[in-house]
């Protein structure tokens, strides 16, 4: 999940939102200021609605973070590491570095966040009944409640038992640990999520065709989101499968073409660009270091007047997590956002480029892997 917002930073990990938590926090601040409020106390202005819901909508989002910070506080206890943690408009994102290793870390990372959402509802349920006892606003004490219910929601939610939510990272826990098999637990989990994904778009549609309630569209979209993800689980399994025991050197480039940065972009189209077999180009500065990568479609983008200018003005920037070593697990590259859409990592050996692996190769890794799989000789097979 890209961030188009960076916020911060907490512990060290990038905190961000992609652009579509405005979207949320907009619809927030509109349910809150139009239904909840005036519920509770009918007789104020709109302009005082609004001024107690924008902060309701923040506190919901600062929520969410909560939610994504128990994740990743675990996911550091457990040895893993945290890319970054996102907040877009269905909730928020931890990216780890690797997977548990243990049933048990499974567990306890899946479990934080429903956790720390339901002990966020309680407090803020008891922050309500305090500010009502003190004599508080009845729409402040409403924020509060409909906030502390949002939470619990939100935790009741994520425990339903299927990819990718927090209940099916919890089933495959489950599942791996009563039968020492990570694979069958995600492969329950990814199914569950398919299944459960299809039931709520199916009665969103039901509810918007026979209801006549707008409302269906968010099961239909909340539907489809875990169909897609959990199909994108089930892929992402089958590479971690069939990267196990690869390294890069056995994936690699090797040797790729490279885009020096102070050249011309007009020179090197018609030199390099045009004639080349690859798609992409590790861009290399004067110490023979990459610093960024440029595109086939990016080249073929800019306008004639841009030939004159240097590769390293029209590259994209390398971030340092793109580049990996020879002998780096191939395992490290999965679940990583394709830089332009092709390169997953520049290897780079004693300071220089020697090779670079893009989606492409990942592709073939898994269809390479498939293919032995189906030409691997049953165990109940007669063998000559």
């Amino acid at each position: 999940m890209k961030q188009s917002l960076q916020l911060g930073r907490i512990a060290g990990i990038p905190v961000g939102a992609n652009w579509s938590v405005l979207v949320v926090l907009v619809l927030i601040a509109d349910i809150v200021a139009r239904n909840v409020l005036p519920r509770a106390d009918a007789g104020l202005s709109t302009s005082v609605y609004w001024a107690i819901a924008i902060p309701t909508a923040v506190l919901f989002l600062a929520s969410l973070l909560a939610h994504e910070g128990a994740h990743a506080a675990i996911a550091l206890r457990k040895g893993l590491g945290v890319r970054s943690i996102t907040l877009w408009m269905l909730g928020g994102v931890a990216q780890l570095d690797g997977e548990p290793q243990t049933a048990r870390a499974d567990f306890a990372v899946a479990a934080a966040g429903p956790a720390t959402s339901l002990a966020m509802g309680v407090a803020l349920f008891a922050a309500a009944e305090a500010a009502a006892a003190l004599g508080a606003p009845a729409v402040i004490v409403a924020a509060l409640a409909w906030t502390g219910a949002t939470n619990v929601f939100l935790a009741v939610f994520n425990l339903l038992p299927g990819a990718p939510l927090d209940g099916g990272r919890i089933l495959r826990a489950l599942v791996w640990m009563r039968c020492g098999d990570r694979a069958r637990g995600d492969r329950v989990a990814t199914g569950a999520g398919q299944v459960m994904g299809a039931a709520l778009a199916g009665a969103g549609v039901a509810q918007l065709i026979f209801l006549g309630q707008t409302g269906g569209l968010w099961l239909m979209l909340i539907g489809w989101f875990l169909i897609w993800a959990a199909g994108s689980e089930a892929k992402a399994r089958a590479v971690r499968e069939a990267a196990v025991g690869v390294h890069v050197r056995d994936l690699m480039v090797p040797e790729p073409e490279c885009a020096p940065s102070w050249r011309q972009v007009g020179e090197f189209i018609e030199t390099v660009a045009a004639r080349s077999r690859q798609r992409v180009f590790p861009v290399t500065g004067f110490d023979g270091r990459p610093c960024g990568a440029v595109t086939l479609e990016r080249l073929s983008r800019l306008p004639p007047g841009r030939a004159g200018d240097r590769v390293e003005s029209v590259a994209l920037a390398l971030p340092p997590d793109y580049v990996a070593g020879p002998d780096d697990p191939v395992a490290s590259l999965v679940g990583r956002m394709p830089l332009a859409g092709a390169l997953l990592a520049v290897v780079v050996a004693d300071g220089h480029v020697v090779g670079m692996v893009t989606v492409d190769d990942l592709g073939r890794l898994i269809q390479q892997s498939m293919l032995r799989a189906r030409s691997a000789p049953s165990p109940t097979s007669p063998v000559d």
